[in-house]
């Protein structure tokens, strides 16, 4: 993954042949014209369980339709962090309810989920090109 700086605040992700932009609020500095990194990472949370919730249901047939995810977040007033992310999965009164569990059970197989319950060591250095 390459990062590049693009003017301004826009800050941009080059990975796997696509370009993720992120920009910071107006109110920091920043245009707006993209979600500022910390957005991203909060949006990658629930949408990695929204595709293991997608994956589960393609696979039994059970449409999609009406189903969404509702994520909230509880900060820390002093450091700003989350200290509690709840994902509610929200189903129709259709869903099977035999697998209402599963589907919570899926959506905790989560890989950015299971990457901030065990997070990894970070390395930063500099060098010279």
């Amino acid at each position: 993954m390459e990062i590049t700086f693009d003017g301004g605040k826009v800050i941009t992700a080059h990975t796997h042949g696509h370009s993720i932009m992120t920009d910071q609020p107006i109110d920091n500095g920043g245009t707006n014209i993209a979600p500022a990194p910390f957005d991203l990472f909060m949006a990658s949370i629930g949408t990695c369980a929204g595709i293991y919730v997608k994956s589960f249901c393609d696979n039994r047939k059970i449409p999609t339709d009406g189903i969404k995810i509702i994520q909230t977040s509880e900060f820390n007033k002093e450091t700003g962090l989350p200290v509690n992310i709840k994902i509610d999965i929200q189903v129709p009164a259709t869903f099977p309810g035999k697998y209402k569990n599963s589907l919570i059970n899926v959506a905790e197989l989560c890989k950015v989920k299971k990457t901030i319950t065990n997070p990894p060591n970070f390395e930063v250095t500099t060098s010279t090109v």
